[in-house]
């Protein structure tokens, strides 16, 4: 693996990361777009598993307010992140892209737009027609308000509802647990995410949109969804893949919104089909 920072056209630094294709960071590779509350060293066993099942390389980047990467403007909306993944499109010469979660909202957006020839998405985020819904937000505000970090990173993580069995347990109980794991790695990185992650939630919800601009989607499009993840991804994803006549959608067995990080042979499988084309 490679690490470069490259300079986007405002001025920001992003860390950029290729795997395989022998490290090259220039190439017809893939460029992945990261959810939220995570880093891009979260995706490395799926880069390094698609990597070598493609035989290309594989480009992770920690969007802004992560890693090596420059801070979220105060001002942001999803078109920080859509500039962001043309410059790192343009940078390794890649036009195939993967978003998850939030950042399938990111690539699907981008898409209408940027040079992109395969796009596939996990679990998009993106709202269509109102399907994310963050009514969730203003007790989320109360609690960072009054200083309770572990009461807001519990709402946090109980409100989109895609951390698994931590989103059905009750909120007193998901507090708690934040508080015994607030100096663990993956609590201290939930921690520093979290005020990124609700402003990405509010980006999305004020980029809701119909369905009908997604007919500006290459025409080779992947909708993935998996089994176990909340209904509301595939609500939208539905309604997309409705407009689409030439996207393909399906299903990921036995694997809820965390498939990607978990790298299963059947996604990889089916993703190295798709963008060997």
């Amino acid at each position: 693996m490679t690490q470069e920072m490259i300079t986007t056209a405002d001025g920001a630094t992003i860390e950029v990361f290729t795997t395989g294709g022998n490290a090259s960071p220039h190439g017809s590779g893939v460029v992945i777009v990261a959810t939220s509350m995570v880093t891009a060293s979260d995706y490395t066993r799926f880069a390094q598993r698609l990597s070598a099942e493609l035989g290309r390389p594989v480009h992770t980047f920690n969007r802004r307010g992560r890693g090596g990467s420059s801070p979220q403007p105060e001002d942001y909306t999803l078109d920080v992140d859509i500039r962001d993944l043309d410059a790192v499109m343009r940078h390794t010469s890649s036009s195939d892209v993967f978003g998850h979660s939030f950042g399938g909202a990111v690539a699907l957006h981008a898409a209408r737009h940027l040079p992109v020839e395969r796009l596939a998405v996990y679990d998009p985020a993106v709202s269509v027609n109102h399907s994310v819904r963050a009514d969730w937000i203003p007790e989320y505000e109360r609690a960072m308000a009054a200083g309770d970090y572990d009461r807001g990173l519990a709402v946090l993580l109980k409100g989109p509802e895609t951390g698994g069995p931590f989103s059905r347990m009750p909120l007193s109980m998901l507090t708690l647990a934040n508080r015994l794991t607030a100096g663990t790695p993956m609590g201290k990185q939930m921690r520093e995410l979290m005020h990124a992650g609700v402003r990405e939630i509010k980006a999305i919800i004020a980029a809701d949109m119909p369905a009908e601009p997604f007919l500006a989607l290459p025409l080779e499009t992947l909708i993935v969804v998996g089994e176990k993840s909340p209904a509301y991804f595939g609500v939208a994803c539905g309604q997309i893949h409705d407009v689409l006549s030439g996207s393909s959608y399906t299903i990921l067995p036995g694997f809820g919104h965390d498939g990607p990080i978990r790298a299963p042979e059947k996604l990889i499988s089916e993703l190295a089909e798709f963008y060997s084309g």
